[in-house]
Order: C-alpha cells, then structure tokens, then sequence
C-alpha cells in the first residue's frame, strides 16, 4: 500500500512534509511519489489533520461474483437510472427557467455516473472483467447500424493483451 492525497481535502496544513522519512510528499504539486513512498509506512496519512492522506493497495482483488437476484435488482436500478437521465436531458433542454434548467442538468450527470456505477457493480464495462468482453464479442456478432465496429474491435484487441 502506499499513500495518496486528495488534493480537494487537503488544507495545506504540510505536517506529512515533516514526518515523511523519504521526502515523498509535496505539497506545492499535491503529489505523493509512489517512488520514493515506503509500503505501509501510513507516517503522512496520521499526521494529516485534514484526513486527505490515505493508502491504497497496490492490487485491488478480483471483483465477487453477484448471484442473479442481486444481478437482477441492480440492471432494473440501473435501467430506472438511465430513465431518469434521459427525462432530466429533456428538462434540461425544454423548461424555462435557468435555475431549473441548471438542476436538471446536474440530475442528468448524477443519474448517468450512477448507472455508470451500477454496471460496473455487476460486472460490465470494467476493462478486467471477462462479462466487458463477451458483451463487446456479441455487439460485434450483430452491430447496429450505428455500431463503432472498428473502434469496438480495437477495444476488443486492447483488453485482450
């Protein structure tokens, strides 16, 4: 493991520049060497009064496998997800307020990243996961006519190196 800072929380504070045996952190560029981190140290992440410093492995294990209720109960939630960003995308180009507009844009993005997070919860389109390249491996056995089939075979030969 080794340490990160987000850079959002960080308050400059710069006490993990005191206690960083290795010099890893800099504040001027918000930036932890990964070079010069030593595993497991944690030194910067309990010194850090704004808690922007933390670790992260250096392998993330394998995704567990969601039997088909669960699979189930997240594509519907998903698939209400999608809904609620296409009608938010209406909104966002028909009402006539700004304010309203505005909100309805921002419901747009929050119901797109949610949907987003929800396929890669079971699975899908997570570069790793073998379900990305069946799913690929089927639209390009039957591409629509809008398909990016050249873009979706060069995916397809990247994720399989």
């Amino acid at each position: 493991m080794h340490a990160v800072r987000n850079i959002r929380l960080c308050t400059k504070d710069c006490l993990c520049l005191y206690v960083c045996p290795t010099g890893a952190s800099d504040t001027e560029n918000g930036q932890i060497d990964y070079k010069k981190c030593v595993e497991g140290c944690r030194a910067c992440v309990d010194a850090c009064i704004s808690h922007a410093i933390s670790l992260v492995p250096e392998t993330f294990p394998q995704q567990k496998e969601k039997d088909a209720a669960v699979k189930k109960a997240i594509l519907d939630l998903a698939a209400s997800k999608v809904l609620q960003e296409t009608s938010s995308a209406e909104l966002a180009k028909t009402e006539k307020s700004p304010e309203a507009r505005k909100l309805a844009k921002a419901m747009e993005i929050s119901n797109k990243m949610m949907a987003e997070d929800l396929y890669r919860e079971i699975g899908y389109m997570v570069p790793q996961n073998t379900d990305t390249k069946e799913l690929l491996k089927s639209l390009l056995d039957n591409p629509s006519a809008d398909f990016p089939k050249q873009e979706a075979e060069e995916l397809l030969e990247l994720l399989s190196r």
